[in-house]
């Protein structure tokens, strides 16, 4: 993403934990435009807020926001400890609404700005050993599209887009094995920033996934759904070989 945004004119700052990963991005990216990095734990509020001014005061705001970042243990919830369940909350539902938080009130002000949130399909159906990731992407689709809505009423020009990929191919998913095609990172990122370029407001990747899913819900008793996902589609056994990634 940060490549296509930068082949797009774009200004683009990272935001990482790993200063060494940002390191190599800048590097291989640099002569295709502006591109800094800075490393921050966006589990720790103070990191954000700390970071967030220095941005602003660096670049004067930012006119698109990617809330991006994402962790999963992989477990049984019976073998998560508080630290584990505190944690993946944290980065993947606490910190998007704390990062967008530090930058709404400038793009409120400008009356312009565009905020893209990338959840997971995991926040449209329930699966064994994702029980705190799942959580967290059904937390953080209900409050994306909630603030959507929220600009819309208000009459803001700050569009919000939410994004619904499947398994990506990333390392993040290592071991994972799936009936349905593990989506390929450099076209999932394209139908990203497509989706902001053309300011959708709710993009599922596959496309199909969100009607079929929640159609599939709506018209099948608990056990039939249970059976079409866990048995047809082979859904609820996806993470059974989960490794993650390598560290």
């Amino acid at each position: 993403m940060a490549r296509l945004l930068l082949e797009h004119g774009a200004k683009v700052i990272i935001w990482d934990i790993d200063e060494s990963k940002t390191a190599d991005v800048i590097s291989e990216f640099s002569a295709l435009g502006v591109i800094v990095g800075f490393t921050v734990d966006i589990s720790n509020k103070k990191q954000i807020k700390d970071t967030a001014k220095k941005v602003k005061q660096t670049f004067g705001g930012i006119d698109i926001l990617i809330n991006n970042a994402g962790i999963i243990i992989g477990d049984y919830f019976h073998q998560y400890n508080t630290s584990n369940i505190l944690k993946t909350m944290d980065v993947n539902a606490i910190a998007p609404m704390v990062i967008t938080s530090e930058f709404l009130q400038e793009m409120l002000a400008k009356n312009s700005g565009h905020i893209c949130n990338i959840a997971s399909s995991g926040g449209l159906i329930s699966n064994p050993k994702m029980a705190v990731y799942a959580a967290s992407k059904w937390a953080l689709i209900g409050w994306s599209d909630s603030l959507r809505l929220e600009m819309k009423q208000l009459k803001k020009n700050i569009i919000v887009t939410t994004i619904l990929p499947y398994y990506i191919s990333t390392g993040m998913f290592e071991g994972v094995r799936s009936k349905i095609p593990i989506l390929n990172p450099e076209t999932t990122a394209l139908k990203i920033i497509k989706a902001i370029e053309k300011n959708k407001k709710m993009v599922t990747i596959p496309g199909y996934t969100y009607r079929f899913t929640r159609f599939a819900q709506a018209i099948l008793p608990f056990n039939m759904f249970d059976w079409f996902a866990g048995s047809v589609l082979g859904i609820y056994s996806t993470m059974e070989h989960f490794t993650g990634r390598k560290k």
